[in-house]
């Protein structure tokens, strides 16, 4: 019996250890949730997440398209609207050796001719910008192959939040008599 008597102290002095522990971590929580944090205070709805219209896709494209041909980089568009994403992509292809620069350059075009602002860093590989309901990304083309004299592919991710339709929004022209 002495054994079985051991046993049962034992098992109750951990089991006292346990609820002891247990309601002091529950004391410290709810010291910490009283002292740290108030009621919660309805704020109003989230501010949008571009400001003005919709940017049309035919005026983002004809502004980056400028902003690389001004820079030596010709690119295709090659329109992709899927199920209420509005996205578009230019392709091209420019001089392996000048590529890096010459893309540097159309993004700085862009940003201080058409009002483009820099996008969310990516990291070292790719350039990003943001206008409006628009954001582009493109990466910088692998390190060309000294032997070889291909040119790069360049290619760049144009991607909506919101689509502003594929031309400028129509202004309605007074009607006579009003």
């Amino acid at each position: 019996m002495q054994r079985t008597e051991r046993t049962d102290t034992i098992v109750r002095r951990r089991r006292g250890r346990t609820t002891s522990g247990s309601l002091a971590m529950a004391a410290l929580m709810a010291a910490a949730v009283t002292a740290c944090g108030g009621p919660f205070e309805d704020l109003g709805p989230l501010p949008p997440r571009f400001s003005g219209p919709p940017l049309p896709a035919d005026t983002v494209v004809s502004e980056l398209t400028a902003a690389l041909a001004a820079e030596g980089v010709t690119v295709t568009r090659q329109p992709s609207d899927t199920l209420g994403r509005c996205s578009e992509r230019l392709t091209g292809r420019h001089a392996s050796q000048s590529v890096d620069s010459a893309l540097q350059a159309a993004f700085a075009r862009a940003r201080s001719e058409h009002g483009w602002q820099a996008g969310p860093d990516l990291g070292s590989g790719a350039l990003t910008l943001t206008k409006g309901n628009w954001t582009v990304v493109t990466g910088y083309p692998a390190a060309p192959v000294p032997s070889q004299g291909d040119p790069a592919m360049v290619v760049m991710s144009l991607t909506c939040l919101d689509p502003g339709g594929p031309t400028a929004t129509p202004t309605l022209a007074p009607t006579p008599g009003t």
